[in-house]
């Protein structure tokens, strides 16, 4: 590979290697000397915006005595992922992997100097996010934020520091308190207490709302809107809570949209929020899902425009079915993540033969793994580590892989928290789902209250082409 930024060229590295190597595990070596052998390969170590070549080379011979032979080139250049309406930030998801423990070793994220493992896990999102609500300076700008769980420390440092730079800073948080009437110790407090006792020590407290009318029901949003001379002009959402776990250590993605009318649909909601209203499901005490459908209808058959924006809870099971419509029309490739399994109207979606591939990536195994694998083109992984007893570890020195170890952010969900549904994304019409909402069955759309954003046809103009 030819890194044209810097003509640096070299032989790409890779993991697996002839066992006459005799190797110890997780040595990295040049597929010059152990060249691939398959039709699938991926470089994870490029940078965007940058220009690369690569040389495709045929190798014969036996190893130690390799022959180069035919070979091809093909100059790429990768995608900026802030550009024009739309800037996308992924961290790297988790530390439990070969990549983590390869650079770092078994130490956790506090124990490697100069922040440098905070660094490699954020992979940009945790300075996208502070730079984004640093965007608000002085009296003529503001925030308006809905957050779940708010207690990262430098994030609410920024909002602070927002605030005190004479911003008009607002901030709806999760201050939902369940009490357990026959024991009160075992009160559910979280993340209401976690959220309070950050807020109060970044000294927010005036320039945040609780959220507390339905104790039942989670105030699910990560969005944030900027204003200028009080119009909204662009809005941060995504999948991310505003702390260690969410940032750094489960996969998450955090998604700047730059378009006024879907910052202003987004403070309209927020202004909704404000009032704390009621959320029952009797519809004549339920002031929230009827207001959502009412203002946000869901689409009929494809989105008309490039950007749709959807708020949740509502009344009925409308916006899973769509999305479930969506995923029937996809012609050529659907992939799907899910923090906490798969709703049964998606279900029945992956359970129709295919003849195209199908990706899901779970959290935990979906309570109905048989259905979603009857189909042999759906592929499924399933969050986990490579790390056991002895008698897997020996397995792993054979393997020549390291056992893996996890940050211990993130207790609930370990591994995949992103909530996000690619269709055709290499397609004529590619459309993405993206947003705070998790399609985990009823409670998905019928409690839970967070914005939901569908934007049609971006995708060829920011990541993927």
């Amino acid at each position: 590979r030819l890194d044209h930024a810097n003509e640096r060229r070299a032989w790409l590295q890779g993991f697996k290697a002839f066992r006459s190597a005799n190797l110890s595990g997780g040595v990295l070596v040049s597929t010059r000397e152990h060249p691939l052998q398959t039709f699938l390969w991926s470089d994870f170590t490029v940078r965007n915006k940058r220009e690369y070549t690569y040389r495709v080379v045929a190798i014969r011979g036996q190893p130690g005595a390799l022959v180069e032979g035919e070979n091809v080139e093909v100059r790429i250049t990768t995608e900026n992922e802030d550009r024009d309406t739309h800037a996308i930030y992924f961290n790297r998801g988790v530390a439990g992997s070969q990549a983590y423990t390869r650079k770092f070793g078994d130490r956790r994220p506090d124990e490697v100097p100069n922040r440098e493992a905070w660094r490699w896990l954020s992979r940009g999102l945790f300075e996208a996010m502070l730079d984004f609500v640093g965007k608000a300076r002085g009296p003529n700008s503001a925030v308006r934020a809905a957050v779940h769980e708010f207690n990262q420390g430098a994030v609410l440092q920024a909002f602070a520091k927002a605030r005190d730079s004479g911003a008009d800073v607002q901030t709806i948080y999760d201050a939902r308190q369940i009490v357990n009437q026959e024991n009160p110790n075992r009160s559910k407090l979280q993340p209401s207490e976690a959220n309070r006792r950050a807020i109060s020590a970044a000294g927010l407290d005036g320039a945040c709302i609780p959220r507390t009318s339905d104790p039942r029901a989670i105030s699910h949003n990560k969005f944030i809107v900027l204003l200028e001379n009080g119009e909204p002009t662009q809005v941060w959402t995504g999948s991310t809570n505003m702390t260690d776990g969410g940032i750094f250590g489960h996969s998450n993605v955090g998604h700047i949209v730059r378009d006024p009318s879907v910052a202003a649909k987004y403070l309209s909601y927020w202004e909704k929020l404000k009032t704390d209203p009621k959320m029952d499901r009797r519809p004549d005490n339920d002031e929230l899902r009827p207001w959502n459908e009412e203002h946000y209808p869901i689409p009929q058959g494809e989105p008309a425009d490039d950007i749709t924006v959807i708020f949740s809870p509502r009344r009925t099971l409308a916006g899973l079915e769509w999305y479930a419509q969506r995923m029937e029309a996809a012609t050529s490739a659907v992939f799907l993540t899910a923090a906490f399994g798969v709703n049964d109207l998606f279900e029945e979606v992956f359970a129709q033969p295919r003849d195209y591939l199908r990706y899901i990536l779970l959290e935990t195994e979906d309570k109905d793994m048989a259905t979603l694998l009857r189909n042999r083109n759906n592929r499924i992984a399933v969050g986990n580590l490579l790390s056991g007893n002895n008698a897997f570890e020996t397995w792993l020195q054979e393997q020549r892989l390291l056992s893996e170890h996890l940050t211990g952010l993130n207790s609930h969900v370990k591994y995949i928290h992103t909530k996000y549904l690619l269709l055709d994304p290499l397609g004529d019409k590619p459309v993405v789902i993206t947003g705070a909402a998790a399609s985990d069955a009823l409670q998905a759309i019928e409690v839970r209250s967070r914005p939901i954003l569908n934007a049609s046809r971006f995708i060829r103009e920011t990541s993927f082409r």
